[in-house]
């Protein structure tokens, strides 16, 4: 009797569900398609079905994602590739976990219709939250001495005139200016892409500690987050609404024409040129590029290896 007893309840205790893991992850700016696999990842419970719960966060002003990571705000965060070679060379450890971008996304475009290689010294304007590594290299390499004028968000400054060019990326800014009715031709566009500097941009990243003792739970991140994003390549208008339902929570300044044309282009960013597939992977050429071009051009003291940026060293 005894043992039929142990047995039931071995058989009760298996048929309880797991408690699942939380796991907090911070993306890199506020809601909107750029993020759309994560979204569909929590939403249609794929990080569910592998036992994890998690949140996904939106950094604010005063809160960035590497401040949550730092203070264990946050399990993971968003870097570009760039972002995070300068903050390991900086002395500030990072293990990238999964890879959602396979292309640059960075576009120069000139306010005056002049090929933004022809505006030496000439006003720039740029994120402030981001040092605009390709705007400095690009800078340097061709002697350009750009004047950088920094901006919080948005093309306002660029359209009045105050600056002569500005930095976009294709999937956001690039749209708003078309939206505004601002004309542009190839003539007065640069895109790193397409001149040398297609370096991957946006990953997950946590710190090496909690890569070491927390190996299962980033696997299944990468695993749920990967299949996110490719449910939302195969179910784009289904993905969009999903977006909009965090959009609205946030009460991100967007609209639905402006996310769908963000999601499109994200999705067309994450094919990897050479074999024509979605890898979310790093590509150990990108990170030895953007690493010499970042040490030539005075950006960072060292140089950072593919293996020191997948936690392999």
């Amino acid at each position: 009797m005894n043992r039929l007893l142990c047995v039931i309840w071995s058989l009760l205790l298996l048929s309880l569900p797991l408690r699942a893991e939380r796991f907090v992850f911070t993306t890199i700016w506020t809601a909107q398609a750029e993020f759309a696999g994560y979204y569909v990842a929590k939403e249609k419970g794929f990080y569910d079905e592998l036992g994890l719960d998690v949140v996904i966060q939106h950094p604010s002003l005063n809160s960035s994602p590497l401040y949550r990571l730092q203070h264990d705000e946050s399990n993971a965060a968003m870097f570009s590739l760039l972002s995070a070679i300068d903050l390991i060379s900086q002395g500030i450890p990072l293990v990238n976990i999964f890879q959602d971008s396979m292309n640059s996304s960075n576009i120069l475009v000139s306010r005056w219709g002049v090929n933004p290689l022809q505006m030496k010294g000439k006003k720039v304007a740029v994120f402030n939250s981001d040092p605009n590594y390709l705007l400095s290299i690009l800078s340097k390499q061709q002697g350009m001495d750009y004047q950088l004028i920094p901006f919080t968000s948005g093309i306002n400054v660029f359209l009045s005139g105050a600056v002569d060019a500005t930095m976009v990326v294709s999937y956001n800014e690039y749209f708003q200016l078309q939206q505004a009715g601002f004309k542009m031709d190839e003539n007065s566009i640069y895109r790193y892409s397409k001149h040398g500097y297609n370096i991957q941009e946006n990953g997950v990243y946590v710190k090496p500690e909690y890569y070491k003792t927390h190996r299962s739970q980033v696997q299944k991140f990468a695993q749920a987050s990967k299949k996110g994003w490719e449910w939302a390549a195969a179910h784009p208008d289904e993905a969009l609404e999903i977006v909009m339902k965090y959009v609205r929570a946030a009460k991100a300044p967007t609209n639905k024409v402006l996310q769908k044309l963000m999601l499109h282009e994200i999705l067309r960013l994450q094919i990897d040129r050479e074999s024509g597939r979605r890898e979310f992977r790093v590509r150990p050429d990108m990170v030895k590029k953007a690493s010499r071009l970042m040490y030539e051009c005075g950006l960072i003291k060292r140089q950072v290896s593919y293996n020191e940026l997948m936690g392999n060293e």
